[in-house]
């Protein structure tokens, strides 16, 4: 009985110690949760990301050459692909010659111009004279000095004199109205030329193929003597020092993740030895099922709800991006420091669009060109009005 009674209170110590073990490593727990796990956000489900550059040609054209290869590193405006010019050279002459051809056309209809003017000067003399000459001989014709028939003729040239000064007046006005308010730069005809003289450059210099930003080359695909219509993807461009990170967080993670939160990250491919510093830059406009190819339907009597993941943007730091350089795809950890409370939350914040800069196609030198070959052609009594 003693024995019995020894091992019943041996055993109670130990379901109390076990208790207070529990109790301890609850409380431990929630000490531990309430200063510190409360704080952070993780997951392993974070990807290396980065924008994917198209080049693509925008003539049609014959590979003659190509100086990138995959894996290769190019700069902003290196060349990377060249097409035959010789249809693009051709297609510029014969723009520039009807360029020309447009000027010296502008150039007579400003001399037409004066021409006429100077006719209707001309034949207004003429008019003054006839109607003088019909002055003196009806004055004299009472006296039988003068035929009726000579007064008749010369009231026959002034009303012919008349028609020609208004005839010739019509014609001034039309020409007139061909270069009124122009001058031969100005000309709408020589515009028009010297816009398709523009175009031919524009397509010459597009058979010269240049990156549009610095990156690495992949997915090249065009070979030499390829014939390529406008649109045909020939490789691609990845900015690997602009990469960032795509976390997928669970969406009862995403309550109290703020914009600009410090985040620290960690690559697998350098193991745990390398650790990279981030802030949170956004969250995606949905989850992954939103926008899959055949999206979830849950309208069915046997709905099981499945907590979905919604990307968030995470920004690196450049300098640690340069020192240990990722690729697009590679798998990260994420860990998101929620201490700062300044920021506005990711759920309420649509990131705003960025601005890149866009190489302007206007070259000067067409421009140079083009004024050279207008002053070439408008003749020296014009050029002064260039």
């Amino acid at each position: 009985m003693a024995e019995s009674n020894s091992n019943n209170g041996k055993r109670r110590q130990r379901l109390i110690a076990l208790a207070a073990i529990v109790v301890l490593g609850g409380l431990a727990y929630g000490l531990y949760w309430f200063l510190h796990a409360r704080f952070y956000e993780d997951t392993d489900d974070a990807y290396v990301a980065a924008d994917l550059v198209q080049i693509t040609s925008e003539v049609a054209g014959t590979v003659t050459a190509v100086h990138a290869d995959d894996t290769q590193h190019v700069n902003e405006g290196q060349l990377l692909v060249e097409l035959d010019p010789a249809d693009a050279n051709v297609a510029q002459s014969s723009a520039e010659a009807e360029l020309a051809s447009a000027v010296r056309q502008v150039r007579g209809i400003f001399a037409q111009t004066d021409a006429l003017r100077a006719q209707i000067r001309e034949s207004e003399i003429s008019l003054q004279a006839a109607r003088a000459d019909l002055a003196r001989r009806a004055g004299i014709a009472a006296g039988g000095a003068v035929s009726a028939e000579e007064v008749q003729h010369a009231r026959d040239q002034i009303a012919q004199l008349e028609a020609a000064v208004a005839a010739r007046r019509q014609s001034l006005a039309s020409t007139e109205a061909q270069v009124q308010n122009t001058r031969i730069p100005t000309h709408p005809a020589v515009l028009a030329a010297a816009s398709r003289v523009r175009e031919a450059a524009l397509a010459l210099k597009r058979t010269r193929i240049v990156a549009p930003m610095a990156g690495t080359v992949a997915r090249r695909s065009v070979q030499i003597g390829s014939r390529i219509a406008p649109g045909t993807p020939l490789m691609a461009v990845v900015p690997l020092n602009d990469v960032w990170i795509e976390a997928n967080f669970k969406e009862v993670q995403l309550a109290q993740l703020r914009i600009g939160q410090p985040v620290r990250l960690r690559a697998d491919v350098y193991g745990g030895g390398v650790d990279y510093h981030g802030r949170v830059a956004g969250l995606g406009a949905g989850s992954g099922s939103a926008f899959a190819l055949l999206p979830a339907q849950n309208a069915s009597g046997n709905w099981i709800k499945i907590v979905q993941r919604v990307p968030v943007r995470i920004a690196l730091d450049p300098g640690e991006l340069q020192q240990h350089p990722l690729r697009v795809g590679l798998s990260m950890k994420a860990t998101i420091d929620m201490h700062d409370t300044s920021g506005p939350l990711v759920n309420t914040q649509v990131r705003a669009a960025q601005r890149t800069r866009v190489s302007p196609e206007q070259d000067a030198a067409i421009d140079a060109r083009i004024a050279h070959i207008i002053a070439a052609n408008a003749g020296s009594e014009l050029t002064g009005a260039l």
